[in-house]
């Protein structure tokens, strides 16, 4: 019998609308159980914030990187740049891969791999060995990354999987906010190999709890017949369209995130004069607006009106900090425009990722496989541009390009039919 007690759990089920075939077990679980909705919950946190840890943490010693191996801005900027290719490239192969096998075991080999790349670029000789140890470490980050969004679709769709979301989301606002500071400080006293040992040290913690986690996909729910039919998803989701469209509005606005991210350090560090602490403190003030984003995106009827409003507030955002960053160079102005901008990407996260993932649910591994890709691919190609030249023109012109595009999409998103029943 259901404890009755359990409001938290029962009632997310409830309002979750179908659940995942072959999944009840899990779905059981969470219902019978608030200790074990919470601890994952919180899991699934950890499981996210590790996929930002990978870039935001030690964004803060980019420019003593700079320094340390004796290299050009834009050669240290390609370490993000590998980080988010192996993030894009993990996720590809090991989200069919746990549609076959499970997550769980996934989730083991990915951190595992994480912790020994992340240790080995302690020792790297030079620019380019510490670059390629970076793509491992997107690999291994990205097995957590995307089934931090792969889990809450194979228990709940609907309303349910949004509030899940949005609840993941918004605690996760902390990753952002956190790592730049644990970045700074370790940084500033340690040097940025302290970056890489509290890096390791956090996914070994991640490792460990990964016993507590329950298996998430059934036997009966996994895809069978051989290795290649594993990815056979792909190419129904390809032909998706409103998956494609709420996939690709995710991606181009997680790549205005990246993009920020990859010039932030330059612009607050170098042409501003703040230390690495400072820096990270900032950062982590600004990531809060996000969460904020996140969670109120729920006040919205129709979720799609959410991610079409954080569009049109994130454009006006990026239209002021262009001129400020062409005119006004003031720190105070930068911070504030991107506080609305920050605020809007958390109204399209939480739209995009549960739309996208609601539609693409039956497919779940493929489906936040591509997700989190999306914005990898666009995050991988800006993060260098925005320290071609003068770094807060060349950002200036990769915020406008790229909210443009976000438009685009908020509105095609907003042109098709509710998917969530409400």
């Amino acid at each position: 019998m259901a404890d009755t007690s359990d409001t938290s759990a029962s009632n997310a089920a409830q309002t979750s609308g179908t659940l995942p075939q072959g999944n009840s077990l899990l779905a059981e679980k969470l219902i019978h159980s608030r200790n074990y909705y919470w601890f994952l919950v919180v899991y699934l946190v950890l499981l996210s914030a590790l996929g930002s840890f990978v870039n935001d943490m030690y964004s803060p010693a980019l420019p003593a990187m700079c320094r340390f191996f004796g290299c050009s801005v834009p050669l240290a900027q390609m370490g993000l740049t590998m980080g988010m290719i192996g993030l894009a490239l993990g996720q590809l192969v090991l989200g069919p891969v746990s549609d076959r096998f499970g997550r769980k075991p996934v989730l083991i080999y990915s951190v595992a791999l994480f912790i020994v790349a992340a240790v080995v670029s302690t020792f790297s000789p030079n620019i380019h060995v510490f670059n390629i140890c970076r793509l491992f470490q997107g690999l291994g980050a990205s097995g957590g990354y995307f089934l931090a969004r792969t889990i809450p679709a194979d228990v709940y769709a609907g309303r349910g999987l949004a509030r899940l979301m949005a609840l993941v989301g918004a605690i996760n606002g902390i990753a952002p906010a956190s790592a730049p500071v644990i970045g700074g400080v370790t940084a500033d006293a340690f040097g940025w190999k302290g970056v890489f040992v509290v890096l390791a040290a956090f996914a070994g913690i991640i490792l460990v709890l990964a016993w507590i986690m329950k298996e998430s996909l059934s036997v009966s729910a996994r895809t069978r017949g051989s290795f290649l039919q594993s990815f056979t998803g792909y190419r129904l989701l390809l032909r998706n369209k409103p998956f494609i469209i709420h996939t690709c509005l995710k991606g181009i606005a997680l790549g205005l995130l990246f993009a920020y991210i990859s010039a932030s350090p330059f612009i607050l560090q170098t042409h501003y004069g703040l230390s690495q602490t400072g820096y990270g403190l900032v950062i982590g003030f600004n990531a809060l607006f996000m969460a904020v984003g996140s969670m109120l995106a729920l006040k919205f009827k129709l979720l799609k009106n959410a991610a079409v409003a954080g569009a049109f507030i994130a454009a006006a955002g990026v239209c002021g900090q262009a001129i400020a960053l062409y005119t006004v160079h003031s720190i105070w102005v930068f911070e504030l425009f991107m506080l609305v901008i920050l605020f809007a990407l958390g109204l399209i996260f939480t739209a995009s990722n549960t739309l996208a993932m609601n539609e693409g649910r039956h497919h779940a591994g493929e489906a936040a496989a591509l997700v989190g890709i999306s914005g990898y691919i666009v995050g991988a190609i800006v993060s260098p541009l925005v320290g071609t030249g003068n770094i807060l023109h060349s950002t200036a012109i990769v915020f406008i390009v790229l909210s443009a595009v976000v438009v685009i999409f908020a509105i095609a998103s907003r042109l098709l039919p509710p998917d969530l029943n409400k």
